[in-house]
């Protein structure tokens, strides 16, 4: 508990934050779980009505299945409400405190950056399900406030024992510039021969693991805890890993059916690892 203690702050007087920190977590975990035993959120390659495969050539222009959005659109749903929630802290939330604006700052950048790659650099070529939109966004929109929210609850308390401000902006900006780099590769290779099929990725990290993307991801996601210090963003971070953890080993054992040349030696999320 000392140990805890100098890495957190207390837990804040409030029951919904401290249900949430469990509830988030334990909801995360079993979708990465889910995600292992191939029941899958709908998106990307693992949506069911994305006839896109590693053979196919440009899918046709046709109407979108019932329950679906095109991919733009849902992935622009998912991360618009997170970014207005972080953009509007610096007026709802108005302070001096260095932690809330350091957060506010990293929560905007992060959610701006994705809605910049969803319009200018990611290529779509399927649909995403409703269902599995909404999931996602209320998750973002609702992490994202409540984030906040406990952060709010440590203004005028003492500092936890041990400062991880600094590592966390340092691994904010390292998961932030890593993440944007293999998104940069995957939008170049599906657009190189002027088709947006599935083709296995090249380039940086995609010589040894297949979800390099995640794995910096992961890293942006700790540095919010490192930056905060709150029992409830480390309890998102950590949900957040399981969750990314589950989605890589179902994204490489996709990669591993589609294509009959998938290079054994490249794991889903740690080099020589996992």
């Amino acid at each position: 508990m000392e140990m805890v203690t100098s890495l957190v702050y207390p837990p804040p007087p409030s029951i919904l934050l401290n249900t949430m920190s469990v509830v988030g977590l334990v909801s995360l975990a079993k979708v990465g779980w889910s995600e292992v035993r191939g029941i899958h959120l709908k998106y990307s390659k693992f949506n069911n009505n994305n006839k896109t495969s590693s053979s196919s050539s440009s899918p046709q222009p046709q109407k979108l299945p019932l329950g679906s959005f095109s991919s733009r659109t849902g992935m622009l749903l998912l991360y618009t409400p997170a970014f207005l929630a972080a953009a509007a802290s610096f007026f709802v939330l108005p302070s001096d405190d260095l932690r809330l604006l350091l957060l506010k700052s990293a929560l905007a950048l992060h959610f701006f950056k994705r809605i910049f790659e969803v319009m200018f650099i990611h290529k779509y070529s399927g649909e995403m399900a409703i269902d599995s939109a909404l999931t996602i966004t209320t998750s973002y929109f609702t992490s994202t406030a409540l984030l906040l929210y406990s952060q709010n609850f440590t203004l005028g308390l003492p500092e936890p024992g041990f400062d991880l401000k600094p590592l966390g902006i340092v691994m904010f900006v390292v998961g932030i510039v890593g993440n944007l780099y293999h998104h940069v590769l995957l939008a170049k290779l599906r657009n190189e021969d002027g088709t947006k099929k599935y083709k296995i990725p090249k380039g940086g990290l995609f010589e040894t693991i297949i979800c390099p993307h995640y794995l910096f991801e992961i890293l942006v996601f700790w540095s919010f805890f490192m930056v905060s210090q709150t029992i409830y963003s480390f309890s998102f971070a950590m949900g957040t890993t399981f969750y990314l953890v589950g989605r890589s080993y179902a994204t490489r054992s996709w990669y591993l059916s589609k294509f009959d040349d998938f290079p054994e030696h490249i794991k889903a999320l740690i080099p020589l690892v996992f």
